[in-house]
């Protein structure tokens, strides 16, 4: 009898790991699948001088006609705190400690050159330069 209700322990523990782990792992994938987002992609304009930054899943990517193309690996943007993540997106650049790029919900930017309304203002600090521009939603 001593070695019977051990066994019989042992089992029902068993069976009940073994139906926590199946449900654990239905629930498991349903929460990936929830938790998936969808990366919203900008592309931000500066005039004098010339610039744009593309934010895309494949990357932050800066170009200029005076400097080489440069592009960063994507990162998730950091949001201020308190506010919705649509109104301000801190996007700090991988390699770069003190260069970002920020946009902020402002439906007042204009490019300056084809005087477009833009959704979006941005800063752009790239090392110790610092461009501002507007940007839109792709």
């Amino acid at each position: 009898m001593k070695k019977i209700i051990p066994c019989v322990i042992l089992l029902g523990l068993s069976a009940i790991l073994f139906t926590s782990n199946r449900s654990l792992g239905n629930n498991a994938v349903h929460l990936v699948a929830q938790n998936t987002t969808k990366i919203d992609e900008f592309t931000s304009v500066g005039t004098e001088p010339f610039w744009n930054v593309t934010v895309s899943k494949s990357g932050i990517i800066y170009s200029s006609p005076d400097k080489k193309k440069q592009t960063f690996p994507y990162v998730t943007p950091i949001k201020a705190t308190g506010r919705t993540a649509d109104l301000v997106r801190v996007y700090r650049l991988q390699g770069k400690p003190n260069s970002m790029l920020i946009l902020k919900k402002d439906s007042t930017c204009r490019d300056g050159m084809s005087d477009k309304q833009y959704p979006y203002s941005v800063t752009f600090l790239l090392d110790n330069t610092v461009l501002e521009g507007c940007a839109d939603k792709k």
